[in-house]
Parts: C-alpha cells; structure tokens; sequence
C-alpha cells in the first residue's frame, strides 16, 4: 500500500497534519556523533608519473554537517527549533562545524568541546567535470571517550532534557559518543519525552529505552534481527518481518529506509504496513545524508501534530529532494512544498508556500513570470495565452481569483466551476508551474509579495489599462502584453451555452 500526504501544502515551518500553520514551531533536541562531511574537487586530465592515479586539479572544496550535525541541520531547514548535544574536537574541523551550525540555525552551546580528540571528519576527492565521480574518501576518526569528556556530555544531555521538547532525536552512528553512561541519563529522563525517534546503526542497545520510532536501513534491520541483509524483494521482506521488528527494536514504529525503494513504515499494534515509493533510482554517492534528512523531516513532521502515514510521506519527499540535489544537503520547507506541489499540479498553494517556493527558484536563477484571471471555463485561447506567458521565463505563476472575486466581477451565476475545479484544471497544463489563489478584485497585493520578473496579460488590455503596471515597474519587473484570440471568451461560452439551453427549453 502506497500513501501521499495532502500536498497543501508541504511542510512549511511548521505545518499540522491538515496542513495548517502551528502556532509555534516544534522544539528538538538531537543527541549523537557529530562530523563534518567534506569534498575536494576538479578535473582529472592525465595521471600521475609518481603512479598509476589521477590527477586532481583542485578547483573546488567544500564543507558540511554531517552524522548528527546534518540531522540537527535538516531540522532546522524544516523551521525545527534545534539544539545539538555532542562531542567536538577544539580543533579546525570542529570550528568549522560549529560555524556551520550556527549559520543553519542549531544551537550548539551544550556541545562538548574535547581536546584529546579530534572532530571526526569524512572528506571525499571528486574528479573530473560534472557530474563528478568519487575517486577516494579519508576520514579523520576520533578514539573512544575518555571518562571526563563522557560525564561531562551525560551531564549536558541532562540539563538539555530538562526543557520541554516536542521530540528527542538520538543519532547514533556508532563513533563513541553515545556510551552506556549518556544512554543511562537518556532512560532516566525517557518518561518526559513525548516522542523518541532513534536512528542508530545498532538499533539493540535502544530497545530498552522503548523509542516512538526507529529508522533503520535494511542492512540495521537485518542486524537487528540477527540476518543476512535482504537480497531480494526488501519491501516484501520488511513486511515479513514486521512484528519481529518491532518488537526487537523495544516496541517502536520501524521506518525502514531502503534507498531507491523508498521507506517501509511498519506500526505498532494491528496496522498494516504501508509502502512509500522513492522518486526515482539514483547512485549512492548521491544519496550522502539522505538518511539524515529523512529522519528529521519524519521527525519535525510528527512534532507538528502530523499523522505517522503523512509524515512518512513528507519524510520520503524530503529524502528524495536531497538524492537530487547530491552531497550532503538538506530540504528546505521551499524545496520540500516544490516537491509536493510538482506532484499535485492541481494543488492551490497558500501564499507562504509560494514565496517559500519561488525563493528556491529564485535561488537557482529562475525568472518568474506570474498572470492572474478567473479562468472560469478554460477555453483555446486561455491554452494558447498560457503557452505563451511560460515561454517568458523559467516557470509560470497563475493566481485565480477566488469564487467570491468571480462573482463580483461576473456576477453572480459565476463562477461555473468552484475554484478546486478550476485549479485542478489550469494546474494540469504543461505551460503551468504554480498555482494560487487570491480573495481581493485585484491581483495588486499578491503582486508586491510575489515581486515577478514579468507580468502577463491578455491581449484585450493595454499597459495603461492596468492598476498592476505601475506597482509591477516599481519593483523591477515588466509587463508584457500576450496575442489576443478574438471571440474566445468565457462568457462568450456561457452566453452560447445559455441560448441553447433556452432553445431547448422553448422546444
């Protein structure tokens, strides 16, 4: 069984499972092995006189959180508000973390700053133009705990607890942190928390902690269960497996993430599992963090009020958007409301979503082109005018006047179609990206948040007709004035259909 979340609206920061804004965004506190991914990059033209190897020309390098960091970093891309509890070396790498950190908006100050180790480090060597294909990774790995720096993290992981949080997110990938002494101070504070989600490379020793949910692969799975990993059908497998499971890993809801299969959410008690499919095939070099972020948009989600089978989805959506994007990245609530938008074309997007998606277009260099109508009856010439207003820029934004702004601009037998029908129907056109609504006669208020590149009209119009032209030039933007189809017209349509039908009447 597949399920999809209800599109309206994405995730912004944060949503309800209806998809309403909350009052307030959810409060996480994430617990575990911090690191800093990293990649040096550049083509590759000849080979190495010294050996048989290639020869990076280094033009670029880069950094980011990863491990706990970047699940910390995916929440608060998702409007979390994020604390991060973990060790860091007091060297480069661990500055360059937690400057990172802070420019993601995670709170670090609890962080545990060990001199006698050094901040685990993944960097990866990249070659040739893009896209870039992994020639080597090495890693900078830090040696066990000492008894110091593993109470002095306990105790910050207990005053941490002593917050209220909406949920607790422990990351374990096994790189020492998270020893038996901060697993006791977890247990102690586990009647407090009112959701435990554990994504941890050995999922036994948290059974007992009893999480709300643990997000194992399916190579953890199988280890769990003590396994071969599946060679086969792995959602079949999963489902095979479903009560064995959960009650191996303490009673908890397993979301087990399988890569280019997508996710198997198998619940506690008499449900049945249910199946979410990844967007689409793509190279594990690609899928660095995917995990991570998976983990954190499951997470913000249920934080949110969200139920487990629509934040599964949000979650899968939010990996998906970090596969495609490649390296070790996170969803923003933009890129994640793009995502649900492309796959409900019909959706009618409040305006929030749509800024936060017209910034991740922007971002990219996108030009904006936005029109406006009622598009009450869709007709030839409405097809032909969107056709060519998408032909201005890189996307098309149409705003729909809302049924009351209808009627009071047609009157009041219109509009024909409710404002769903008339969405689902533009939003099914290959010339529209974008669809929104607004209640006002005019478009004017919509425009100064929108801030287009271009605004489109039909030819029955001049510019100087327009109230929107000067508030459109004023911000940078211009009109353009599209090909007129003469009587191709929606009342034109009605007053056609409404003499046949009184023809017919009078027969």
């Amino acid at each position: 069984m597949s399920t999809h979340p209800p599109v309206e609206r994405g995730f912004p920061a944060p949503v309800t499972s209806a998809g309403v804004v909350a009052e307030r965004r959810p409060r996480v506190l994430v617990v575990g092995d911090a690191l800093l991914d990293g990649w040096v990059s550049g083509p590759a033209r000849r080979t190495g006189r010294d050996g048989p190897v290639p020869v990076i020309e280094l033009n670029d390098a880069r950094t980011a959180p990863g491990g706990a960091a970047n699940t910390a970093a995916a929440l608060a891309a998702l409007g979390a508000e994020v604390e991060l509890v973990a060790v860091l070396g007091d060297d480069h790498d661990g500055r360059t973390l937690r400057r990172a950190l802070a420019e993601a908006g995670v709170r670090t100050d609890r962080c545990v700053l060990d001199p006698a180790r050094p901040t685990t480090a993944k960097r990866r060597v990249m070659a040739g133009d893009p896209p870039e294909h992994l020639v080597a990774r090495f890693d900078v790995t830090s040696p066990p705990m000492g008894t110091a720096a593993s109470r002095a993290l306990a105790d910050q992981v207990t005053d941490a607890l002593a917050e209220d949080r909406d949920a607790v997110l422990v990351a374990d990938y096994g790189l020492g942190a998270l020893c038996e002494r901060v697993r006791r101070r977890l247990d102690r504070a586990r009647s407090r928390m009112s959701l435990l989600v554990v994504d941890a490379h050995e999922l036994r020793p948290w059974a007992a902690l009893h999480p709300d949910a643990v997000t194992p692969s399916a190579e953890e799975a199988a280890r769990l269960l003590a396994e071969p990993e599946p060679s086969g059908d792995r959602v079949a497998w999963a489902a095979a497996r479903h009560r064995a499971l959960v009650e191996a890993s303490g009673g908890a809801e397993v979301l087990l993430t399988l890569d280019v299969d997508g996710v198997v959410q198998l619940p506690r008690g008499d449900a049945v599992p249910v199946h979410q499919a990844a967007a689409g095939a793509a190279p594990a070099s690609r899928a660095c963090g995917a995990g991570d972020v998976f983990t954190a948009a499951w997470t913000a989600s249920r934080a949110s009020g969200a139920e487990p089978a629509v934040a599964a989805a949000l979650a899968q959506a939010a990996a998906d958007v970090a596969v495609s994007r490649g390296g070790t990245v996170v969803c923003t609530t933009g890129a994640l409301t793009a995502r649900l938008a492309a796959a409900d074309p019909g959706a009618v997007l409040g305006h929030h979503d749509l800024l936060s998606v017209l910034a991740e277009h922007r971002a990219a260099g996108h030009r904006v082109v936005f029109t406006n109508g009622c598009f009450d009856v869709l007709h030839r010439g409405h097809v032909a005018y969107l056709r060519q207003a998408r032909r201005l820029g890189d996307l098309l934004v149409v705003a729909l006047n809302s049924d009351a702004s209808v009627s009071r601009l047609k009157g009041p037998t219109r509009p024909v179609n409710p404002l769903e029908d008339r969405a689902g129907v533009i939003g099914a056109l290959s010339a529209v990206d974008l669809v929104t609504a607004f209640e006002a006669d005019s478009p004017v208020e919509l425009l100064e948040l929108v801030r287009p590149d271009v605004y489109a009209k039909g030819g029955d119009y001049t510019p100087e007709m327009l109230p929107e032209t000067p508030v459109v030039e004023a911000l940078g933007g211009e009109v353009r004035i599209l090909d007129y189809l003469a009587d191709h017209s929606t009342s034109a349509i009605v007053a056609r259909a409404q003499a046949l039908a009184s023809r017919g009447g009078a027969e």
